[in-house]
């Protein structure tokens, strides 16, 4: 896989991406049946050397959803490079509890759950209804709860939200992708900025070009972030969202230049600091 551009700021000593995925090789790890898209093979080598390429010390894998519920390409890479990487998984619950104490051992460090508007039949994902079958071990182990969710959902889980984030952390990913038509006046969006700004959640600052149609600048999104960042910049973190999956070849975000859209989004030095060092450590590692 083609490097991005070196990016022109450099990040802060220890930087993480706290959010990329891995796919494959499918000759090793295979994609899910059912799956709702097939992403060309990402593996954990191109991924390590897109770190260095950032200049970024950590990252912070996220299961992805062409590998379904089977973890087994994140057991993998932490295994193979202990200590730079962290990672957060999908499962069900025919995974027993006592499981993730054997995940944790080898840096795993949360679940992902999907809550969409979505028509009876989506396999792409668990619920939040699945988090009761593993919260006292999630508590105990210190984990996140990590949320893709659509920003029209929001309002009605932001209470759920709010009691969860009393026993651990919540994490919601790409600023809750509300398209930037809406304006930050969506429904959604403003119940996710009273969560953040009463420190009951986290944002990930990634995937602004799933909020944006305006590549590569993408300057409708950056109200949304300028939002985040006023509401509460210690419950913020940000990534990459590599390698971007289902987006066409012709609009294909660098990261190189997504690290910069952040820096000139984020004038703030020690903002820069606790977004992309502090928060994903105290959170990860």
């Amino acid at each position: 896989m083609a490097l991005p551009r070196r990016p022109r700021t450099a990040p802060p000593p220890g930087a993480v991406d706290a959010h990329a995925h891995l796919f494959g090789p499918e000759t090793r790890f295979p994609y899910a049946e059912g799956r709702g898209y097939t992403p060309p093979d990402a593996p954990l080598e191109a991924y390590l050397a897109l770190l260095d390429q950032l200049g970024l010390a950590r990252g912070v894998l996220v299961q992805g959803n062409a590998h379904g519920f089977d973890n087994a390409v994140l057991l993998d890479a932490l295994e193979r490079a202990p200590g730079r990487l962290r990672a957060v998984a999908i499962t069900d619950t025919r995974i027993a509890p006592a499981t993730l104490r054997d995940w944790h051992r080898l840096g795993m460090r949360g679940l992902r759950f999907h809550e969409h508007m979505a028509p009876p039949g989506y396999v792409r994902g668990v619920g939040l209804e699945a988090l009761p079958h593993f919260r006292a071990v999630m508590r105990d182990l210190g984990w996140v709860v990590q949320v893709f969710c659509d920003h029209r959902r929001l309002p009605a889980i932001a209470a759920d939200l709010a009691a969860i984030s009393a026993e651990m952390p919540v994490v919601v990913d790409h600023m809750l992708a509300v398209p930037a038509a809406l304006g930050v006046a969506d429904p959604g969006f403003q119940a996710l900025l009273r969560l953040v700004g009463e420190g009951q959640a986290h944002v990930k600052l990634s995937g602004t070009y799933r909020l944006s149609t305006r590549f590569p600048d993408y300057p409708d999104a950056r109200p949304f972030h300028d939002a985040l960042l006023a509401a509460n910049p210690e419950r913020l973190l940000w990534g990459t969202d590599w390698p971007h999956t289902s987006i066409p070849a012709e609009i294909m975000p660098d990261d190189g230049a997504l690290l910069d859209l952040f820096h000139a989004w984020t004038p703030r030095a020690e903002d820069r600091a606790r977004i992309l060092v502090e928060t994903p450590t105290r959170l990860f590692w």
